[in-house]
């Protein structure tokens, strides 16, 4: 084609009649004739022939490469270098313009002077000052340093002044005057300028684009052509000049992109593209040489040769384009797209004294990281049918993703994130320490403290892999902070680019590993298990032999208001109990981690607090506080307000953390209520059987029948507290404990057979939490509903036992055997003889009392028979609604609630509130 080109161009040289009268030497800065390079290149090898018109100045302007002669009117120096353009440029506009070039170096002032006078008048003009309204505008390409950015590499020359601003004397012939040959010759060389991002002298930037401005830069400029080019030549200039354009935008892009804020992944691919714009100038110097070199060189040539080079600009410049609009660089549109920076990181850039949105010049979210990675990956899915799109795009991510995967292998490996820029797959906050466990009820540590970015800024290779790339780095990251990971020791043949085909079996081993070094760490070094086994023995009271010990050597001081229990002498009359020989819980080597606590506020509403906020069943109100538990609550004593505190040191303590915590002290409550309340039913059964005037024999058949209707209350008040008790200890702890410590078996891989893979560790603290959520419900504390009626019943029960000894001394002045000074017919010697020991001394005044109140005997019987009735009245009918509710969740929730249903139906039989109750009595 070189040489059809040529042929052309000869025999177009050799059939023009006007081709001697185009060597008209002219004063044109480029070139002094209009005939054709290769023509004059034939000629010069014959000798030098006279040009009518003018002198001919030989060979003196020669191919630098092999010493071929070009025009006279061009030197190969002034192809080379810009500044020696410009020193010719300035001789010859001197030579013009002697008056105005001589004057130009002795100051600004005398510059601007008007040198259009007469000669004559010069002297004249040099003593006298004129005033300057409008300087003349200067054109001169002198290159200056521009302010440093935060990219080390961007270029910082600043942007030469336009070839439209160019003198008048300084401007090239015009295209039409100018051969065939001479026309593809010029534009030749224009584009090799116009190529590296530089004005030619026919080809220039259009009107349109500022080079001074950023958004111009980053798109690209837009060249226009001088008129008078040949329509075939046109057309292959403007093809070519797409080229140009995207290397200049690319330039601009490295330049912006590879600043500081853009992160190491955005840095990584400005180098990668930096080598193919390094690669695109090697290309143009050579075109370059074969342009001074080879005669056969054409423009057609020339493009031929600039193909493959300019697909791969173009993919580039695509690519770059996609990144600018996601930054919000180029489009409007792509504002509303951003989103705002998260508030976590936001919180953390203000702790670190930065600003509200770091490292962003435009104000809008930086595509940086895992956005830039998952970018190439989709347009290298686009591209896929394109064998040389495909490789350009390969290499791109390649050299992109390695330091995200550096990242990567480091948090895998060692647990650490080192990620200045946040553009990391997981998300570090700083202010959650570990120290916040013993005091956090949220565990933010733990679920807040790493975090995976939003969907859309992961790499799509890491899509399918993000909970296993998140959690093998926590629970490495755990390890670490206990000294299990050396962090010096560089990780050795691991995968540093994504399309490593070992890169998933790193990802899966890594995460294997760390698992297993946090599992072993948990169940063995830590001994997590019997860890939960002494949880079992305390909160539990599993066994309680200890802590009954306990109730009975501190009720003194349980007996007293909340506010005055002293804490201090509890906690060491507990130390005494745990340390006691023969006990179970002295052989525990956590018992020093145990501690006693006051809380003020009751169960009840703590529980009624945590159903509250977690939510409430469909249709069902908030229930305010009544005035019964507000006066509940400021009676609250010792026995009320107990609890137990657990210290628990990390990483334990991710496992055992405060929210769990919290539920081992919810039911460590409920239980110690129950038992107290068993306790204190049991303490007047005793009264009921060794009190005489509780064994004693009434004559009065109405006491009798009182009396046996106070023993059946009791009898079935405790019937109640024990089945619930027992059906909270070995009907629902004691099967779903035994179920948690079979899985932990099965995690530490005691337990063989079972055909199930290794759980994690995060699987193992659900379990926990698990186990205590169903305790929880088991025990029927996550219901409102269930809540309510259980409150009442226990208020009932406790009042019940409180006012025993109240009645007991009601009875004594009830029963007319007892009132008097005679012996009963139906009481022993021995019996009188206690009763008298135990009867204060009562004065005359006293007898007379009695005797007068002997009147008052009936109406003592009937307000002892009414105060019973509310007491009966008022259990039945709230354990009838609790049986009726209960048998209400059996069905729809927890069928486990039934045999309980089975058990406490017997201590409401013969009643009148036996079977089932209308709604509205539930709700009461």
């Amino acid at each position: 084609m070189s040489s059809r080109v040529s042929n052309y161009a000869d025999r177009r040289s050799n059939g023009n009649p006007n081709n001697d009268n185009a060597n008209a030497t002219s004063s044109r800065p480029r070139m002094t004739s209009g005939h054709s390079f290769k023509a004059e290149h034939r000629e010069s090898r014959s000798g030098p022939s006279p040009q009518p018109g003018g002198s001919f100045t030989g060979t003196s302007h020669k191919r630098s490469a092999s010493g071929n002669p070009r025009p006279i009117s061009r030197s190969a120096e002034d192809r080379r270098t810009e500044r020696t353009t410009i020193t010719t440029r300035e001789k010859l506009v001197s030579r013009a313009k002697s008056p105005e070039r001589r004057t130009r170096d002795s100051g600004p002032s005398e510059r601007w002077k008007h040198t259009k006078e007469p000669s004559r008048h010069r002297a004249t003009e040099s003593k006298r000052e004129i005033p300057i309204e409008a300087p003349p505008k200067i054109w001169e390409p002198i290159a200056s340093l521009s302010k440093p950015s935060t990219a080390p590499l961007a270029r910082r020359i600043t942007v030469p002044p336009l070839a439209s601003d160019m003198p008048m004397a300084l401007q090239p012939q015009a295209l039409h005057q100018l051969s065939l040959e001479a026309q593809e010759a010029a534009i030749i060389e224009d584009l090799l300028f116009v190529f590296m991002g530089y004005e030619g002298q026919y080809i220039r930037f259009s009107y349109a684009y500022n080079p001074s401005e950023e958004r111009d830069q980053l798109t690209g400029p837009t060249y226009k052509i001088s008129p008078g080019l040949d329509p075939s030549l046109e057309d292959l200039t403007q093809s070519m000049l797409k080229m140009a354009t995207h290397y200049t935008a690319l330039g601009h892009f490295v330049d912006v992109q590879s600043r500081e804020e853009f992160g190491a992944v955005n840095h990584a691919l400005c180098a990668a593209i930096r080598k193919y714009l390094h690669e695109y100038l090697i290309m143009v110097a050579q075109l370059e040489t074969q342009f001074l070199t080879n005669d056969s060189f054409t423009l057609h040539v020339l493009n031929i040769h600039t193909l493959p080079t300019s697909q791969i600009m173009a993919q580039l410049y695509f690519l770059a384009r996609e990144f600018l609009k996601k930054n919000g660089m180029l489009d409007d549109e792509s504002e509303e797209e951003s989103d705002p920076e998260d508030i976590d990181q936001i919180l953390e850039n203000l702790k670190k004294g930065g600003d509200i949105i770091p490292g962003n010049v435009t104000g809008r979210k930086v595509c940086k990281g895992g956005v830039v990675l998952a970018m190439i990956t989709k347009r290298l899915e686009t591209m896929s049918g394109d064998p040389a799109a495909r490789s350009l795009l390969t290499s791109l991510l390649r050299d992109a993703s390695r330091p995200y995967m550096a990242m990567l292998n480091e948090w895998l490996h060692h647990g650490g994130i080192n990620d200045p820029h946040g553009e990391f797959l997981i998300k570090e906050q700083k202010s959650i320490t570990r120290e916040e466990l013993d005091k956090d009820y949220t565990d933010d540590y733990w679920e807040r403290r790493y975090t995976l970015q939003r969907e859309q800024d992961i790499p799509l290779q890491l899509v399918g892999v993000r909970d296993k790339v998140l959690l093998a780095g926590k629970y490495l990251n755990v390890v670490r902070e206990c000294g299990g990971v050396d962090i010096s020791k560089v990780a050795q043949d691991v995968p540093v680019t994504f399309d490593d085909s070992r890169f998933l079996e790193n990802v899966n081993n890594a995460y294997a590993y760390a698992n297993e070094s946090l599992m072993k760490l948990l169940l063995t070094t830590h001994a997590l298990p019997a860890r939960l086994r002494s949880l079992k023995h305390y909160f539990f009271l599993d066994p309680s032999d200890y802590f009954t010990y306990f109730l009975e050597l501190g009720s003194s001081e349980l007996r007293k208001p909340v506010k005055s229990v002293n804490t201090v002498k509890l906690q060491s009359l507990l130390d005494i109990v745990l340390r006691q020989p023969g006990t179970i819980v002295s052989l525990d080597p956590f018992k020093e981690d145990v501690h006693v606590d006051m809380n003020e506020i009751s169960l009840i509403k703590m529980l009624q607090r945590v159903v509250n906020i977690t939510g409430m069943e469909q249709g069902e109100v908030l229930q305010p506080s009544s005035a019964q538990s507000l006066e509940a609550e400021k009676n609250a004593n010792g026995f009320t307000s107990l609890e137990l505190n657990y210290s628990v040191p990390f990483p334990v303590s991710l496992v055992i953390s405060r929210k769990t915590i919290w539920r081992y002290q919810a039911l460590f409550r409920y239980l110690l209520s129950l038992r107290h309340l068993e306790s204190q039913l049991c303490t007047t059964w005793q009264s009921h059987n060794n009190a005489i005037v509780w064994c004693h024999r009434s004559s009065a058949r109405r006491i009798e029948i009182w009396k046996r209707r106070v023993w059946t209350l009791r009898a079935r008040m405790i019937v109640f507290v024990q089945q619930l008790l027992y059906f909270c200890t070995l009907e629902v702890i004691e099967p779903n404990w035994q179920a948690l410590m079979s899985r932990l078996k099965m995690k530490d891989g005691s337990l063989e057979g079972t055909g199930k893979p290794d759980r994690t560790v995060d699987e193992l603290m659900q379990d926990h939490v698990d186990f205590l959520d169903t305790c929880l419900k088991g025990c029927m504390l996550t219901n409102s509903r269930l809540i309510r009626i259980h409150s009442k019943l226990m208020q009932t029960c406790t009042l019940f036992a409180a006012y025993s000894n109240w009645l007991s001394r009601e009875l004594e002045k009830a029963d007319p055997d007892l009132v008097g000074n005679i012996k009963p017919p139906n009481m022993s010697d021995e019996q009188w003889r206690r009763f008298q020991a135990l009867k204060p001394q009562k004065s005359h005044n006293d007898s007379m009392a009695s005797n007068k109140s002997m009147l008052d005997e009936e109406s003592r019987v009937n307000n002892l028979f009414e105060i019973l009735k509310k007491y009966e009245t008022n259990f039945s009918r709230h354990l009838q609604i609790l049986l009726d509710a209960l048998n209400h969740y059996a069905a729809t929730e927890t069928v486990v609630l039934l045999s309980l249903c089975a058990r406490l139906a017997t201590a409401n039989q013969g009643t009148e509130y036996s079977g089932l109750r209308h709604d509205e009595d539930i709700a009461g």
